[in-house]
């Protein structure tokens, strides 16, 4: 294999991302001796029909598995709780209010019985496994869970409490029984956001190529408005109740970020909030397979669609900031698009700290007027929501590429229309993007009285997912190239829901053996299933549902409680053998649709099992089949195989083909890894290494092992 003579690399095919050996072709897996399987397909549960089904969280959906010789395996789903936000983890509560101290946020509404406020609404998992760490005392994997607690809905005395207390993330060591894969939590500590100023509304999250955690920073408060009169956003009370200072003024540019949680092998975490990645309403940040590329839900209206792409793989402090522009094909189904990239700047994340140090205001970037005026353009995007008249001062781009990205990037020319922007998750086998918008209306629709109407679609109140796929070698709206190989290039609906003309029985207004209004998104891999988690006010009941990227098939796999909304969703494939669907639920019954006398039938149980509806739930769906469960190597990564060229071009690295011996070479940072086609073992730096797939060549494409080449390009 060494020291051959290397002819120039020859490419076929188009350039797809990343691959999956998923064995819905019956190969036989020679290195396991497990049969070889042809298909697996979700059989769905029926919506609840009693109170009692109507008050709780379950299923009772299977997934099918057919294997070569045609034989079928039944696999019975099942919800497992891991704790309350009410519940106390190895002496912590869960969802407890924290300050810049450390010490609970105390709610004195009612001032006879002060008591911590305690977040109903527990959201974004990432669950993972830090090598290194210590033993649990259960004698089984250690684990780690990271879980954000969006908001306390409210206090004592039923006041609204949404954005004034202060959120929170916790980090949970859970216990993975070896022989069934049981999760128990061990022990909970609540993340120290003292470094960052705090922790403004987090809603989803993910967990990156590199196993870390990446939060969000939901609805960046208006800057504008705040300069005009402070007690119009939540920042006042919000940094009074963090600091504990009654005179404390607060900055709204010090909010609306991605912050960045590190475990250590010891448990401690360390928490890093990137400012380059820009400033608005994030719903959730999905690195792409490169380890550079970013994309985001902006949640809200009249919002944008947005990529980044990080200068160095596995490193988010410095890149660049692009919006899209929406250039309309079809209007049906959610509607179809090419899309274009505005480039709005490069930055470092201590760039744009600097700013915010510096107590930048909006009247700092922008000079605005009253209404038309000569060298002044029309504007319309989250938060204000209103037509504005803006232009930027001289030398201050920068500071408004990511301070305010959407202002800026209207007047770019960048698409601010989108509405609701949820969640996003990555195909990476077929090299697509999936984004959910909870609901396809208002600034989505064709209007007259906008500045700008670049999307004109159909209305679908109950919303929809898209499909964008990735391409390389894209140039922005400039014609200077994007260097990333995972740039959405159009947009379509994919699960599009289906609006009542009238409310059914139970008050809903969206079919309800369909999606309604789509929030969390994650995909499996390994199962080619694409998990979708409602927050809609038009089903009795929100769910989560199962689609099958194959067959097209759509399963209805969890139900949780009337009012509540299925949050924390993420699919884990292959963690030491086991693969689960992390899912939880916040607020139960808030906002029920239900008619009486079942309202107050479900409200009572809810009442009863959820104390008295202040109690969110952090769980998972268990009993999923592992595929490649053989591999018991790093989390998720047993049989996932990359495209050579794509990650190694992401990369920066050199690649040399023989045609002859079917062997590929890659130098990178005067380090050399060389597979063969066909072999279990690769060379890197001359030393043989053991690999769980042999490389394959698939229509010109070489594939290789993505545990193996993540190693060799974090050298």
């Amino acid at each position: 294999m060494r020291g051959k003579k290397q002819k120039p690399v020859k490419w076929m095919g188009p350039l797809l991302g990343l691959a999956l050996v998923f064995p819905l072709i019956p190969i036989a897996d020679a290195a396991s001796g497990e049969a070889a399987i042809r298909s697996v397909e979700f059989e769905g549960m029926e919506a609840p029909k009693t109170a009692e089904d109507m008050a709780r969280v379950y299923t009772t959906a299977k997934v099918k598995v057919t294997y070569a010789d045609r034989s079928v395996k039944i696999f019975p789903l099942t919800y497992k709780p891991l704790f309350k936000s009410t519940d106390a983890v190895g002496g912590t509560v869960a969802g407890i209010a924290v300050d810049a101290n450390g010490k609970p946020i105390m709610d004195t509404s009612n001032p006879d019985k002060p008591v911590p406020y305690v977040s109903d609404a527990p959201d974004a998992n990432s669950l993972f496994q830090v090598p290194g760490a210590p033993p649990t005392g259960l004698g089984g994997n250690p684990l780690s869970l990271v879980t954000h607690y969006e908001y306390v809905t409210s206090d004592q005395a039923g006041n609204s409490a949404y954005g004034l207390v202060p959120a929170s993330m916790s980090h949970t060591v859970i216990d993975q029984n070896r022989e069934t894969g049981e999760l128990t939590p061990v022990k909970l500590d609540k993340i120290d956001f003292s470094g960052v100023g705090g922790l403004w509304i987090p809603c989803n999250g993910s967990l990156t190529p590199w196993n870390t955690h990446l939060g969000s920073e939901e609805y960046d408060p208006d800057a504008r408005a705040f300069e005009a009169d402070p007690t119009e956003t939540f920042v006042g009370p919000f940094v009074r109740a963090y600091y504990q200072d009654p005179d404390k003024k607060g900055n709204p540019y010090a909010y609306g970020y991605v912050p960045e949680v590190i475990v250590r092998p010891d448990q401690s975490t360390t928490v890093v909030k990137h400012y380059s990645l820009g400033r608005f309403s994030h719903e959730l940040a999905k690195v792409a397979p490169d380890m550079k590329t970013v994309l985001f839900g902006d949640d809200g209206a009249y919002t944008m669609l947005f990529m980044y792409v990080a200068d160095r793989p596995r490193d988010l402090s410095s890149g660049t900031l692009y919006a899209a522009k929406w250039i309309q094909k079809a209007s049906d189904n959610g509607g179809a698009a090419d899309l274009k990239w505005i480039r709005l700047g490069h930055a470092t994340d201590s760039e744009i700290k600097g700013y915010i140090d510096r107590g930048i205001a909006f009247s700092d970037m922008f000079e605005s007027s009253d209404g038309p005026a000569e060298g002044f353009q029309a504007v319309k995007t989250y938060p204000s929501g209103k037509i504005e008249y803006l232009k930027v001062k001289p030398g201050m781009e920068q500071a408004a590429a990511f301070l305010e990205p959407r202002r800026y990037g209207a007047l770019l020319g960048a698409t601010s229309e989108f509405n609701k922007m949820e969640g996003v998750t990555v195909n990476a086998a077929d090299g697509k993007l999936y984004v959910a918008m909870s609901s396809v209306e208002k600034s989505m629709e064709s209007s007259s009285k906008d500045p700008v109407d670049d999307i004109h679609v159909n209305k679908i109140k109950s919303g929809a997912v898209y499909e964008l796929p990735f391409a390389a070698g894209q140039k922005d709206a400039d014609g200077a190239p994007i260097r990333s190989a995972y740039v959405p290039t159009s947009m379509k609906g994919l699960v599009v829901g289906r609006d009542l003309p009238a409310p059914d029985a139970k008050g809903g207004t969206a079919d309800d053996n369909w999606v309604a209004n789509p929030d969390n998104l994650s995909y499996s891999e390994a199962l080619r299933t694409l998990f979708i988690g409602e927050d809609s006010g038009m089903h009795a009941n929100n769910y989560v549902w199962a689609y099958q990227i194959d067959s097209g098939r759509l399963s209805r796999i969890l139900s949780v409680p009337a009012g509540a909304e299925a949050t924390g969703l993420q699919a884990v494939d292959n963690l030491n053998g086991f693969s689960y669907v992390m899912s939880n639920f916040q607020h139960p019954g808030d906002e029920m649709i239900l008619p009486e006398p079942l309202k107050s039938e479900v409200e009572n149980y809810i009442t009863r099992d959820f104390d008295n509806k202040k109690a969110g739930m952090v769980g998972y769906i268990a009993g999923l089949p592992t595929i490649g469960a053989q591999d018991r190597g790093l989390p998720g990564l047993g049989n996932v195989l990359v495209e050579l060229r794509r990650a190694a071009e992401a990369a920066g690295a050199d690649i040399r083909w023989n045609e002859i011996t079917r062997e590929v070479t890659l130098e990178y940072r005067g380090h050399r890894l060389q597979f063969r086609v066909g072999e279990m073992a690769a060379w890197m730096d001359g030393r043989q290494v053991d690999l769980p797939h042999p490389p394959e060549l698939r229509d010109g494409r070489m594939m290789v092992p993505q545990r193996i080449l993540e190693q060799f390009l974090a050298r």
